[in-house]
């Protein structure tokens, strides 16, 4: 035998990627959860993908060529999911509501994880009064409830209310300004840690500067939890969105569809029976938010050696007695 024998063999880059290396390692009920998990976050980004494609109507519309739309219609016909009060098709707003909720998922996680990796490693890293300074900062918005936090923000951007884009960036803006300091104190506990580890080290003695030491030594190690922060934050994202227009602080509903703003006008319609101008939006809120939920919560597990170990064993012994079972009954 060569030495070539106990050369371990390299993943290829579909066995590394976050996802689907968890489904690979996932075992019993972890891993139906997380299929369950990517199943329906896969919905729901396709969703949004081909709203154009998949919606009957616009998001604001209430006509076509054979007349304006009834309100509050019963589902059936044209409009599979009923229409508004206000005479939309419900079954459009949700579709579109989906594109909504992904494009404030980007921007907003997305610029939470760019601040907050770049205050952390360099917080970390250098660590003295800069250090003090943003920990305190951080502190700071932890003392404040996330939901009145996001308001704030979104008042003070946008006085509460406006178009598309200033409501997707308002409502962007008010997420990241909640998920930073998460970003931030995960990243500086790494880089605190990183910082004291040997190759850290070496490369001060060689005399690396600290901006190739925290580019090519620190980032890569100290970020491999950000996909699993991500489908978490994302998930609160939605729930931050959804309650920002349930409580009239969202977008307006002619410049675009969101599911907390139809939730707002859909409590008037719930004392009359009018169930589906509620129903249909908030299961859409339900399944998303669930679907990413499983997916972070899954993979939190398997990153977890103590969880991920306990799991295999129990599977081994299962196996194990099944197999005995069958041996005996033979």
């Amino acid at each position: 035998m060569g030495a070539e024998a106990f050369t371990p063999k390299k993943k290829s880059l579909w066995d590394r990627l976050p996802v689907l290396s968890h489904i690979r390692r996932s075992v019993g009920l972890q891993r139906t959860m997380l299929l369950i998990g990517v199943v329906l976050s896969a919905v729901f980004l396709m969703t949004a993908l081909f709203a154009p494609l998949l919606a009957p109507y616009g998001f604001s519309q209430i006509s076509d060529d054979a007349g304006t739309f009834p309100a509050q219609a019963e589902p059936g016909g044209k409009h599979l999911w009923g229409t508004t009060v206000g005479g939309y098709d419900v079954l459009s707003r949700v579709i579109w509501g989906s594109q909504t909720a992904v494009t404030v998922i980007v921007v907003a996680v997305f610029m939470a994880i760019f601040l907050g990796v770049f205050l952390g490693l360099v917080s970390g890293y250098f660590g003295g009064w800069l250090d003090r300074i943003l920990v305190v900062i951080a502190d700071a918005i932890y003392a404040f409830p996330t939901l009145l936090l996001a308001i704030v923000v979104s008042i003070a951007i946008n006085k509460g209310q406006s178009g598309f884009w200033g409501g997707i960036l308002a409502c962007g803006f008010a997420i990241t300004a909640v998920f930073v300091p998460q970003y931030f104190r995960v990243i500086r506990a790494e880089t605190i840690r990183l910082k004291a580890e040997p190759f850290v080290e070496s490369a001060q003695v060689v005399g690396a500067s600290s901006v190739r030491i925290i580019g090519r030594h620190i980032f890569a190690n100290a970020t491999r939890t950000l996909p699993l922060i991500f489908t978490l934050n994302a998930s609160e994202a939605i729930l931050t969105l959804a309650a920002l227009g349930f409580l009239g602080f969202g977008i307006e509903p002619s410049s675009a569809a969101e599911w907390g703003f139809d939730l707002n006008k859909a409590m008037s319609d719930a004392s009359s029976g009018i169930w589906w101008t509620g129903v249909f939006p908030g299961t859409a809120i339900v399944l998303t938010v669930l679907g990413l939920t499983l997916v972070g919560e899954s993979m939190n597990d398997l990153n977890d050696p103590r969880l991920r170990g306990r799991k295999r064993a129990g599977a081994k012994i299962k196996a194990k007695d099944t197999t005995s079972q069958k041996e005996v009954a033979a």
